[in-house]
């Protein structure tokens, strides 16, 4: 039985009429850019995520970027974030002169290491960007602590995590100044291409954001700062509002696909040499990763299965060779570089049946056989 890591012609099945519908209504309206679509997401977002304001934009990438804009982030200035990331994370902070100063992340999470924070902090550091990894929220009370006492904004990467709860039942991107989610088609919430959105709870962020992504302007065509072109289209916005109203069922889906991986990886008796990711009540598992000092050879092995699997990620970010003028060294973040070599991210959408479950752990377990 081929299991893919991820099935979105499953997820799609049964909304293909409301989705078409939806964007069938931007079509006859020939309003394709910003417009009552995005506005409309933008409101339905808010309240699902427990924050003041949403600003769309068109992507996750450029929500950090306009997030970091909006809070100032510029040339000589310091943001510490994680180096266990997608590239964007950092990539974001270095397209607007300032320099990305890497901490490690924490074993059991794999979220950034609240401890080593502080210490990294000079007086250049403009900003702390943590990342919600895998849909798990990072120590937001540690965190929001450090950035009140230093005058430091908090900007919440919570591209993987819409929907994800932390220990005092605070959505995802609600606690920092602002909090970027993105809605990839592979995201828990994503979209038909790319998209993305700015959560805050401040009216001033939230309209200095509206300015940024569309060139800076107010009005139209007249310009007091440089902003770029981060528009939402309206047709991702209808599709979106479509899927939003889905996402606690998929989120459930996804927690209880979760609750049978650990049950069947017990079953199966796979013990040493293989660890399961931790799990709190509000984790929403936008990727299962598990580690394996053999990870090459058992992603290998289930390869040849026809079981899809992926590397998140490979080559921490302090370790890129764009990166290499900061001055780190291999060594330098060892959590960091034993998790980019022994994760492994296995099938957990919301779809994927039981059968297919028990399929990828009796794959491992026979590898763990051989």
């Amino acid at each position: 039985m081929n299991v893919p890591l991820l099935d979105l012609k499953a997820q799609y099945a049964p909304l293909r009429e409301e989705i078409r519908s939806a964007m069938d209504r931007v079509c006859d309206s020939q309003h394709f850019i910003l417009g009552p679509e995005v506005q409309a997401l933008e409101e339905e977002t808010a309240k699902f995520c427990g924050a003041r304001f949403a600003v769309g934009v068109s992507s996750g990438t450029d929500a950090l970027l306009a997030a970091l804009m909006a809070a100032g982030v510029g040339a000589g200035d310091e943001v510490i974030t994680t180096s266990y990331s997608f590239f964007a994370t950092a990539g974001t902070v270095a397209r607007l002169g300032a320099r990305p100063v890497f901490v490690d992340i924490e074993p059991d999470t794999f979220n950034i290491d609240v401890r080593q924070v502080e210490r990294r902090i000079t007086a250049r550091t403009k900003a702390i960007l943590p990342v919600h990894l895998y849909g798990r929220c990072a120590d937001l009370d540690a965190l929001a602590d450090v950035a009140k006492r230093r005058n430091l904004g908090l900007i919440e990467d919570a591209a993987q995590a819409i929907g994800a709860v932390d220990a005092k039942a605070r959505q995802a991107g609600t606690v920092g100044l602002m909090g970027c989610f993105s809605f990839f088609p592979t995201k828990n919430l994503g979209a038909f291409g790319d998209g993305g959105l700015i959560t805050t709870n401040d009216a001033g962020l939230a309209e200095s954001l509206k300015i940024l992504r569309v060139h800076g302007s107010k009005p139209k065509y007249f310009h007091k700062i440089v902003g770029g072109n981060f528009r939402l289209d309206a047709l991702q916005a209808a599709i979106l509002r479509v899927k939003l109203k889905h996402l606690p069922a998929w989120t459930a889906g996804r927690r209880a696909n979760a609750g049978r991986y650990r049950s069947l990886f017990a079953e199966a008796g796979i013990g040493t040499g293989l660890a399961l990711p931790g799990d709190v009540p509000g984790h929403i598992y936008n990727q299962f990763v598990i580690r394996s000092p053999k990870r090459d050879k058992m992603q290998a092995f289930l390869t040849e299965k026809g079981i899809g699997t992926e590397i998140y990620y490979p080559v921490p970010l302090h370790l890129q060779e764009c990166f290499a003028p900061l001055g780190y060294r291999r060594g330098d973040l060892p959590v960091s570089e034993e998790m980019a070599a022994t994760t492994l991210a296995l099938p957990i959408y919301p779809e994927l049946t039981a059968a297919q479950q028990r399929e990828v752990v009796d794959a491992i377990a026979a590898f763990h056989r051989t």
